[in-house]
């Protein structure tokens, strides 16, 4: 597949929502970059797994962005790298639910591994309205919404990051960011320097 000027993009982060514990099932990988085995839940039908179910491929690029570029398609529910000149990586992510979708370019402002996350007000308040209590804080770890790795998009509060839902990949239920399994997101996270490009259109 060759991407060119008709490559239409866009973005959005996804937020993991909770389990009942009675429904929940755990599974384990081996984590390469952190040389260690992770415990992941997952729920009840058993569909936790590790590995996407959008398959990662490297594609011929032939558009306008150079290296060290990440490109968002949220209709097509993929994210692209360009990683060197004519050369892309393709991967599925999870977009933003309707309400939620944004378009804009910036730039990788940070990375971090195994992020901690603080829910935003708006947030907080949003599903406390559901009847669900989020936590002020919850620290990094294989339950925490935001997965193995993070890289955070300018000031704003998206970020692109891992999931301890792998199977919502492909779908569009985020608050704005752009949700990877944890596999993919250390993927990238390994490839992408901070201040690479990051364009996303709707």
């Amino acid at each position: 597949m060759v991407l060119g000027k008709r490559f239409i993009l866009a973005c959005g982060l996804a937020l993991a929502g909770g389990m009942h514990a009675a429904d929940a099932k755990q599974f384990t990988v081996w984590d390469q970059a952190e040389q260690r085995f992770i415990t992941y839940n997952t729920d009840a039908a058993g569909r936790g797994h590790a590995y996407s179910p959008i398959k990662r491929e490297i594609l011929d690029y032939d558009g306008p962005h150079g290296p060290n570029t990440i490109i968002i398609n949220t209709s097509e529910r993929r994210l692209y790298y360009v990683f060197e000149k004519g050369k892309a990586i393709r991967y599925g992510v999870g977009v933003g639910r309707e309400g939620f979708q944004w378009a804009g370019r910036d730039r990788i402002s940070r990375k971090a591994e195994w992020p901690g996350w603080t829910p935003p007000p708006q947030m907080i308040a949003r599903e406390k309205a559901k009847g669900v209590n989020l936590p002020a804080y919850m620290p990094g770890g294989p339950d925490n919404p935001l997965g193995a790795r993070a890289l955070y998009i300018g000031a704003r509060l998206y970020r692109i990051h891992g999931s301890n839902q792998p199977w919502t990949i492909g779908e569009a239920v985020s608050s704005g960011c752009i949700r990877m399994t944890n596999e993919d997101v250390i993927d990238l996270y390994d490839r992408v320097k901070v201040g690479a490009k990051v364009i996303v259109l709707r």
